[in-house]
């Protein structure tokens, strides 16, 4: 797909990015269909519950080319631009340097041969060494500029060192790549020596694990200031919830009086008998009541947008986009054609009886055009697939062969997989569409394959 890429985020999670461009309109569709085994339906996991404890939605300022902020922030230092213009575009230089950084190392992480992995990395360091040699070619003289100056360099070269670390306690071990090794831990040594030469933490900070930590936290917010959008999430059927609710409610409660009514004319005094018949009818109310309720409204919301995301420049408040979001389960007959011919593309043993879960998003920009020296604002959705294999099957399998006499054994693991059909629709009311199949264990997805469209192998 042109724009937009669903790929691996943590162990038991996926993202799925995407540009939009001023007044840009796009429509995003996520079928998964999940395999009964896995447990999965809306008795065991809802989709408010999901929602809200496992999506998570991003939006933020774009840019592919990180010298631009740079070239700006060159631009001010002839005083000929405002101080929030700096911050800006240092904050978008800062941002993009520790999002491309983040997913470079995750990607380097995956390498496990040595061959591949320690040219990778070098290529990284060298990349990072250039941008942070830019970074620090201006210094602004003025001192509330350089204080945000100094926040981002702290920041991201102690965010470089640390994503550095991970990456060599991570990779393959290898006494052919020492030279290697020894180019990637000097590059720490010097981004730690670094931030002692300029004095950026104080030894008290530096001697507390949690203190530093909690410090670069609080950096890393001050670096998304103006770039990431600012979210609002709003219940879009609260109010006809609780108009169902309440209509429920008053017929049950006529229908219940009417009994009651009818009780008290049969009794000509206060028993047992009448006081036992009134309890056994409001306990049916209460019964009836809540099943009733969930029935009628499941019927009602089917279709309907149930949240929306607004999104606002932190720095002037002002709108900049917003996002409706549908989220249920569905059944077979309610596929698209397209999705469901995809989805039958598998081969026959690969087709489980599976429970259908369909995510859209409708994301419009409502400015027609963005602050200077920015192009796009990039989405970002993650769902966390951890709800969906709580049920799985625990531990691992055993493989017997025969080995002329002998019978061996070997520990197999369990694997399950998903599938994942993603449609993208632009305000031109072009489609494009594309199925992934994620394999994954009970800690980690193992594989996410784009799967073709035609034969598609195993």
């Amino acid at each position: 797909m042109n724009n937009i890429k669903l790929t691996q985020d943590e162990n038991l999670s996926i993202k799925v990015s995407y540009q939009l461009l001023p007044s840009d309109h796009q429509r995003l569709d996520l079928y998964f269909s999940l395999p009964n085994e896995m447990g999965i339906s809306p008795k065991t996991l809802t989709e408010e519950h999901y929602f809200h404890s496992s999506i998570q939605s991003h939006s933020a300022y774009y840019s592919d080319q990180l010298h631009l902020p740079l070239v700006r922030s060159r631009f001010i230092s002839q005083k000929k631009g405002q101080q929030s213009d700096y911050r800006l575009n240092l904050n978008l230089f800062s941002y993009q340097i520790r999002i491309a950084l983040d997913t470079d190392i995750k990607q380097t992480i995956k390498l496990k041969e040595s061959e591949e992995f320690y040219p990778q990395a070098i290529v990284l360091a060298e990349q990072i060494k250039s941008l942070l040699k830019k970074l620090r070619r201006y210094t602004p003289p003025d001192q509330k500029l350089r204080s945000f100056f100094e926040n981002a360099d702290n920041y991201l070269s102690w965010q470089v060192e640390q994503s550095f670390l991970k990456l060599l306690s991570r990779g393959p071990k290898s006494s052919d790549f020492t030279t290697e090794r020894n180019f990637l831990i000097a590059l720490c040594r010097s981004e730690n020596e670094y931030r002692q030469e300029n004095q950026y933490n104080s030894q008290v900070t530096l001697e507390d694990p949690n203190r530093i930590t909690n410090k670069m936290r609080l950096l890393e917010r001050l670096i998304e200031y103006g770039v990431v959008f600012q979210k609002e999430v709003k219940n879009l059927n609260s109010n006809l919830k609780r108009v169902v609710r309440g209509t429920v409610t008053a017929i049950i409660m006529t229908f219940v009086m009417m009994l009651v009514l009818n009780a008290r004319a049969n009794f000509t005094e206060v028993t047992i008998a009448l006081v036992g018949m009134l309890g056994v009818i409001y306990g049916l109310r209460e019964i009836f009541k809540e099943d009733i309720t969930r029935v009628i409204w499941r019927s009602i919301q089917k279709g309907l947008p149930k949240w929306k995301n607004i999104y606002s420049n932190s720095v002037n408040k002002s709108r900049v986009a917003s996002q409706t979001i549908w989220l249920e389960y569905i059944r077979n007959k309610d596929l698209p054609k397209q999705v469901d011919k995809l989805f039958q593309t598998r081969r026959q043993q690969n087709k489980q009886a599976a429970q259908l879960l369909h995510f859209r998003s409708d994301t419009k920009v409502n400015v027609k055009s963005f602050l200077p020296g920015y192009d796009e604002i990039q989405q970002r959705i993650y769902f966390n697939l951890t709800p969906f294999i709580r049920f799985l099957k625990k531990g691992e399998g055993r493989l017997y062969s025969l080995d002329g006499s002998k019978i061996t054994k070997q520990a197999v693991e369990r694997r399950y997989q998903i599938n994942v059909v993603l449609m993208q629709t632009d305000k031109q009311y072009q489609q494009e569409i594309q199925r992934f199949k994620i394999t994954l264990n009970r800690s980690n997805i193992i594989n996410i394959e784009a799967m073709k469209t035609d034969n598609e192998a195993l």
